[in-house]
């Protein structure tokens, strides 16, 4: 196994930052009435600016997903979008049922023929088309591969793709004039944008560069229901039903193509399980100390979890203070599988890196709950840390 260098970074947000007050004018608005929830909401996650690759004026897109990723690679520079032996591409939201996310971004690139692959899920699906960049490097398969995360959550929030069920909800008994809150819930939670890396077996040849030490994934579907989910709908024993299974009416009156999130269950098994369970394993491992991170990023969805994480990474065996976290879910908002490239991105372009520092990166996945973690290593153009 060699070793893998993150040698470039970048990451593209759409349009302008919009601001709290701006997003049901941007998304529009769901229902007859605005939403009762979005001040609480908004007033837990503490997010204060987000992008949406939404034109502000007419509420339709202004990027596809492929779009915007491809425009993350092309901001590497020409010797990785145009030059990659591999291209590993993650999201939770693909333009698309098939084919692949991956092959989408490679056709905007129109780059030359390599390997493609494409990774699913929620937030950990940045995370793994890393691993897999990293994995095909070490192992000698490939000289450089690019990787991204990115979401474009916007194109299933705009308010009028929740019309239908709306209208349903009026004409029905309960005479709710709102979209469900387990929808409008993530309408004040999500955000767009993506981010890309890219990975050789040496060092950048200016600059600093990121050695990957390791990347580790878990998932804990064996213990738990789906809590964040899209294309399906809820049983009352937890279980999902697939949008296959469900009559073209009931797509359109009950948003089944919506992101939905069970707030109990994140809210009772996100930290408990996804740091507190998991932590103890890997600090055995890599006998890890707080004493040895010098930032630590975090991907969590709302500020209202900032304090606890820190609780859980204590009792998982790492007390690392809030000086040494490097976060920018106020001011990018919450981008799911891009999150982690786009804080590797800022903390790289801060100025504040030097040879020899260790980063810890943590993803959680609330989507049937899994969690990863991933150290990495500054080191200069010749590999010095």
């Amino acid at each position: 196994m060699q070793n893998v260098y993150i040698t470039a970074i970048a990451t593209a947000l759409p349009n302008e930052p919009v601001g709290n007050d701006d997003i049901e004018s941007v998304l529009g608005q769901a229902g007859a009435q605005p939403s009762r929830a979005r001040r609480v909401i908004l007033k837990s996650n503490k997010i204060k600016n987000r992008y949406y690759a939404v034109d502000p004026k007419t509420g339709e897109r202004t990027h596809t997903n492929a779009e915007l990723t491809a425009e993350a690679i092309r901001a590497l520079g020409d010797p990785y979008s145009k030059a990659m032996d591999c291209l590993v591409c993650g999201t939770s939201l693909p333009d698309q049922l098939m084919p692949s996310h991956a092959v989408m971004v490679h056709g905007e690139l129109a780059s030359p023929p390599c390997e493609v692959a494409a990774t699913a899920g929620v937030c950990l699906a940045g995370m793994s088309a890393l691993k897999y960049g990293w994995m095909s490097v070490a192992t000698g398969q490939h000289q450089r591969v690019v990787s991204t995360g990115s979401e474009v959550a916007s194109a299933v929030m705009r308010g009028k793709l929740f019309e239908p069920e709306t209208v349903a909800s009026l004409d029905s008994l309960e005479k709710k004039p709102e979209v469900a809150f387990d929808k409008d819930f993530l309408r004040w939670m999500l955000s767009d944008g993506a981010g890309a890396v890219a990975l050789e077996p040496t060092p950048a040849k200016e600059g600093l560069s990121l050695r990957i030490d390791w990347i580790e994934l878990r998932s804990f579907a064996n213990q738990l229901d789906a809590c964040m989910y899209a294309g399906a709908r809820k049983r009352e024993d937890g279980s999902l039903e697939s949008w296959k299974d469900l009559s073209h009416e009931t797509w359109l009156k009950e948003s089944i193509f919506a992101v939905k999130q069970d707030v109990r269950l994140l809210n009772e098994h996100i930290v408990s399980t996804t740091i507190e369970q998991y932590l103890p394993e890997i600090t055995e491992k890599y006998q890890l100390s707080g004493d040895d991170i010098d930032w630590f990023l975090p991907h969590y969805s709302s500020g209202y979890f900032r304090e606890r994480a820190y609780e859980g990474l204590k009792k998982g065996g790492l007390d690392i203070p809030f000086e040494r976290w490097a976060t920018n879910l106020s001011h990018k908002g919450n981008t799911g599988s891009a999150s982690i490239y786009i804080m590797l991105e800022e903390l790289y372009q801060s100025g504040k890196l030097e040879p020899g520092q260790k980063l810890l990166c943590w993803v959680p996945e609330s989507g049937r709950f899994a969690s990863s973690f991933m150290q990495l290593t500054v080191c200069d153009h010749q590999g010095l840390s």
